[in-house]
């Protein structure tokens, strides 16, 4: 038996002349499921091999779908027709899961586990910073900016630190299949700055899985997992927008999407330009190009290819000292050094294949293989160690990495008892040139460090989800092994090359039971163990020290979902086997005495009417600190308090907006001085669209509505601010944009 997933997407496009209903039917995994029946009003019809369908001619009005495939829980959906528009709805199947999935805008259920966000979340609000995509998410996630644009943020969440994703547990990043997290980067393990290519309107949509709970996941997912799934096709054959605001910024996309049968494409172009608040400008421009295709070769068979590029070219004021600022020495968007910045150039190559089989079984594969290049020109103690030309230096990556993963999944029977199993294996390999250099202005002085690595991480994994009980009890376990091997080639120091290997079995464990059908309560229990890898340098340079580290995450909750409101409480106890800290002689990281954290989490979800929605989430972590020793040494550097809240209205009488809230608490920068404290902060987005005619829609953003003035990030350390001037210790951070205005206009015409 299956259980059954339902999100609903509600896209209005006047571009069709009729009143209507279509879309398409998908499984858990994104794939068109031909044949299903559709029921509605008095009319049945069978999806295509596309898995699309369509009924036209209806009457404004409230309307049932009911959706049918073989093995798969027949499925109801309810909504409301408007008058003189044909209204887009996705209907996604799912298989057998011990968690159920959910959908914030659309509210259907929230659970302890896994949160998602459709595309509805990213189509209707104008971004103006690549990094407000990742603020959308929420779900207990809190991420900032290092260098006011450009960079990859910093990612806070449950209390730990992961700098840039990939460290203290990590936060996985997947985009179609590929990780997005860069091990044994020139600026952080995990870097994130890949997701900068990524375009907010070719976002289906976006699984956040809020710990280490999945057997799929390995490397970096101690902290949970954000997989972005990516359109295979638009809904019209062209799509335009053109936004501008203030700050000097602009933005345009163009998509094309033929309309061709038992293929889906696109091509499409996003450029960027933004001098942000600061006074040194950001001279911040990006660009981006994305494709897509994919063939139906059978009824359960498909095949495609997809091409993602990009690149971003930056200046940063960087962290200023908040003491200046305080004092009125330096102004809140000032400068110090003039000449840090970045740029970056990028570009993934992938394939994809899946196959279904009678037996209810799927088989997936896909590959891919990315270049990247990037330098970071930083000064972040300015002239502490060096008063006579300062400590500016600049950090290179260049990489070329290959990925493959193949995956297994069957509804089956264990002794007459429903079940679902998953099994799969990975393998990522990267080459990188990683080096570390002194500089005045952008031209290197000298070397820190220079090292050719070579990354490899090879994974197994398999997990079983069993039906007991009449589907009252809910029992999974799983099991992965990740090994590593890490390869260095000093350039400096030909000594200090060599070869490590170091390998790691993470157990999974999940039980939700449901004492009652005609009461929506049910009561959830997670366990997963989750790695996060070292640096190659690191790993060959300290060989004493552990080369992954490991993070236990517990859980237990209970979640209820009624007709119009959800809610999901849990309480979670993480141990992790180690802290990584930042070395910066040598850009690595090493590791540090274990630690743990522990607190809660709550989250609702309420369908005011059909168009106006309510969530929101609170993560509060009640203590984070190192095991052990005499005295209690705290982690640092994360809030232990995240909130988010959300009042959507989606597609009425041609309007669509949102109000957002995200807020954090202060929090500890001092792990034994409790006066080091970062400020917290609270900021309100808001953003409208209104449907003027068919095909053409006008949206208005206004970003930190309150014009608060915050910092994105604040870090405690030494600086001294200009030659000769004394080494003080401080806490520097980097301000949040203000009021940020930005109005535009989108086409959408063509339809399918």
């Amino acid at each position: 038996m299956n259980r059954i997933f339902l999100s609903l997407l509600v896209s209005v496009s006047a571009a069709w002349a009729d009143s209507g209903i279509m879309g398409q039917v998908r499984d858990l995994h994104g794939q068109a499921v031909a044949g299903a029946t559709i029921r509605i009003a008095a009319q049945t019809i069978r999806s295509s091999e596309k898995g699309r369908f369509e009924v036209d001619g209806l009457s404004a009005g409230h309307y049932s779908i009911r959706a049918e495939a073989e093995n798969l829980r027949p499925v109801t959906l309810e909504i409301d027709l408007l008058d003189g528009v044909m209204t887009e709805v996705a209907l996604n199947f799912a298989e057998l899961a011990l968690v159920r999935e959910s959908i914030v805008i659309t509210s259907t259920t929230v659970e302890p586990t896994i949160d998602r966000r459709n595309e509805e979340v990213f189509n209707r609000t104008l971004f103006t910073r690549d990094d407000q995509i990742f603020q959308q998410l929420n779900a207990g996630i809190n991420a900032g900016q290092h260098e006011g644009g450009g960079k990859s943020l910093e990612i806070r969440r449950f209390g730990f630190n992961m700098d840039h994703g990939g460290v203290n547990g990590g936060l996985k990043v997947m985009v179609d299949g590929v990780q997005q997290n860069q091990g044994t980067q020139g600026h952080g393990q995990g870097y994130l700055g890949s997701l900068k290519s990524v375009s907010p309107e070719l976002i289906q949509d976006v699984t956040v899985v809020n710990g280490p709970f999945s057997a799929e996941y390995g490397d970096f997912s101690g902290l949970g997992v954000v997989h972005i799934r990516q359109r295979d096709t638009l809904p019209q054959r062209y799509t335009a927008r053109l936004q501008g605001g203030n700050f000097n910024s602009g933005r345009g996309f163009l998509a094309f999407s033929p309309d061709v049968i038992k293929q889906d494409a696109y091509a499409a172009y996003e450029g960027s330009y933004s001098d942000g608040p600061f006074l040194n400008p950001a001279e911040y421009r990006r660009d981006n190009i994305n494709g897509n295709y994919s063939k139906t070769l059978s009824a359960d068979e498909k095949f495609g290819i997809r091409m993602i590029g990009g690149r971003n070219n930056f200046v940063s004021s960087g962290q200023i000292p908040l003491d200046l600022v305080s004092s009125g020495q330096l102004d809140r968007f000032g400068y110090l050094d003039p000449t840090q910045g970045g740029r970056v150039k990028l570009g993934t190559l992938s394939a994809y294949y899946s196959k279904g089989y009678k037996n209810g079984g799927t088989f997936k594969l896909d590959g891919f293989v990315g270049r990247s290049l990037f330098d970071l020109y930083s000064n972040f103690t300015y002239f502490a160690a060096n008063p006579i030309i300062g400590d500016a230096i600049q950090q290179h990556d260049s990489r070329l990495q290959q990925g493959v993963n193949g995956q297994y999944t069957r509804a089956h029977k264990v002794f007459g008892i429903q079940a679902s199993f998953v099994s799969g294996g990975n393998f990522h390999d990267n080459q990188i040139n990683v080096g570390l250099y002194s500089r005045e202005g952008r031209t290197p002085t000298g070397i820190t460090t220079r090292a050719n690595a070579h990354v490899t991480n090879s994974a197994g994994y398999f997990q079983e989800t069993l039906s007991l009980m009449d589907g009252h009890l809910l029992i999974g376990g799983g099991l992965r092994y990740d090994s590593f091997r890490y390869g260095l080639a000093d350039r400096v120091d030909p000594l200090q090359s060599g070869v490590k290997f170091a390998g790691r079995w993470q157990g999974k464990g999940t039980l939700a039971y449901t004492p009652w059908h005609s009461v929506p309560v049910t009561f959830h229990t997670n366990y997963g163990r989750g790695i996060n890898s070292v640096d190659a340098r690191a790993a060959i340079y300290r060989p004493d020290q552990p080369r992954l580290g490991a993070t236990d995450f517990y859980q237990a909750g209970v979640s209820s979902s009624m007709s119009r409101l959800s809610l999901s409480a849990d309480a979670f106890l993480i141990d992790r086997s180690n802290e990584q800290v930042y070395i910066p002689d040598d850009g690595t990281f090493e590791l540090q005495g274990p630690s743990r954290a522990y607190g809660f989490e709550t989250k609702a979800s309420f369908n005011l009417t059909s168009h106006v929605s309510l969530n929101g989430g609170i993560t509060k972590v009640g203590n984070a600190f190192f095991k052990g020793g005499e005295t209690r040494v705290y982690v640092t550097n994360a809030p232990h308090f995240v909130a988010n809240a959300a009042l959507t209205v989606s597609q009425w009488n041609g309007w669509s907006g949102s109000l957002r809230m995200r807020a954090i608490n202060h929090y500890r920068l001092d792990g034994e001085d409790p006066s080091n404290l970062a400020a917290g902060h609270t900021v309100f987005d808001f953003s409208v669209a209104k449907v003027v005619r068919r095909g053409v829609e006008l949206n208005l953003s206004l970003d930190n509505l309150a014009n608060r003035q915050f910092y994105e990030t604040q870090n405690f350390g030494e600086s001294a601010v200009s030659p000769g001037a004394p080494i003080v210790s401080r806490i520097h951070g980097t301000p949040g944009y203000p009021l940020t205005v930005v109005a535009g206009i989108t086409f959408r015409l063509g339809g399918k």
